[in-house]
């Protein structure tokens, strides 16, 4: 595998890629550099094309669900949009955290006086640790579950393990036919390094089906331009388990022996050669498949390095491929 960048001393150096599906595109930004539409009924989504955060608005004020520092301010210029529009309450009330990460919640900072922040107690937990003013803790926590409702207006939250991060919760709006759940599916797009640079990859590889036991149409996955389908997270989970097969069937074929043979004494130059061997295998038939099916399926690093980490799962979480007797 070569990376992208090697080498790139100007744009004229860069690679070319696949088109982009049309079908992994959002709708036009505005001249502010946002879009926002509706959900369903009062739920509203919003998207500077890379990014995406949600609010709902109600009788008492707004819930806004997450504040990425890339839509920033824009996200209360949506609001007001919205509550004009509609001749409602722009005031936001609540801040709801999917999870600690600073670019889903660097923003929240922007909405502060008598907003209540609700969160997973890691999140919490994790905040506090971090110390970062544009992030402050939420006061109000729970565990596994939690209903929030605001101005005759219900979410559910639930904490079903670790995935994405230690924290990251799924937020369903039952009357708006809604999830929420952020940095795991993109919606059109593969992930990005190492399975959207997710800390507990069987968690990641587990989440998209707890999603899909939710009853939902919409899907606000956090990422790019465009809200995700049923059939979307169907895909996700296919190149996912694709590449989980992929690298089952490569551990098994690559012998290791001749890797650290060849290095002798110098280790990690035989556990570099050996696991870059299987991951290549594994990667090159996922790269072929999904180009054209997943936008950036052809961009190497991405997949390859899914794939290493699927792999890394496989044998370390599972045992697969662990060609070590166990010591007498």
């Amino acid at each position: 595998m070569t990376s992208p960048a090697s080498g790139a001393n100007s744009a004229a150096d860069l690679p070319d890629y696949a088109p982009i599906p049309r079908s992994a595109l959002g709708p036009a930004l505005n001249d502010q550099g946002y879009y926002v539409g509706r959900v369903e009924r009062n739920l509203y989504w919003v998207t500077d094309g890379v990014y995406q955060s949600a609010f709902l608005t109600t009788r008492d004020g707004v819930v806004l669900f997450d504040a990425p520092p890339s839509i920033g301010h824009n996200l209360r210029r949506a609001v007001d949009e919205i509550a004009a529009a509609n001749g409602v309450s722009n005031r936001v009330t609540h801040l709801v955290y999917s999870h600690h990460h600073a670019d889903h919640a660097g923003a929240a900072s922007l909405f502060d006086g008598d907003v209540v922040r609700v969160g997973h107690e890691d999140t919490r937990r994790l905040l506090l640790r971090d110390d970062d003013p544009g992030r402050p803790a939420p006061e109000v926590t729970f565990a596994d579950r939690y209903t929030l409702e605001v101005g005759g207006e219900r979410a559910e939250l639930a904490w079903h393990g670790p995935n994405h991060s230690p924290d990251n919760i799924f937020i369903h709006l039952p009357g708006h036919d809604t999830l929420m759940l952020i940095d795991v599916v993109n919606a059109g797009w593969v992930p990005i390094y190492n399975t959207n640079l997710s800390e507990d990859v069987p968690g990641y590889m587990q989440a998209p089906a707890t999603a899909l036991s939710y009853p939902w149409t919409h899907f606000i996955c956090g990422h790019l331009g465009r809200l995700a389908t049923r059939d979307d997270v169907v895909v996700h989970q296919a190149y996912i388990a694709d590449i989980e097969a992929s690298a089952s069937e490569a551990l098994a074929a690559v012998d290791p022996v001749p890797f650290y043979m060849h290095y002798g004494e110098n280790v990690w130059a035989g556990v570099k050669a050996h696991l870059n061997t299987v991951t290549e295998r594994a990667a090159a038939p996922i790269v072929a498949k999904y180009t054209g099916v997943l936008a950036s399926a052809d961009i190497e690093d991405f997949t390859w390095t899914t794939t290493f980490a699927i792999m890394q799962s496989l044998r370390l979480d599972r045992g697969l491929g662990v060609s070590r007797p166990v010591h007498p």
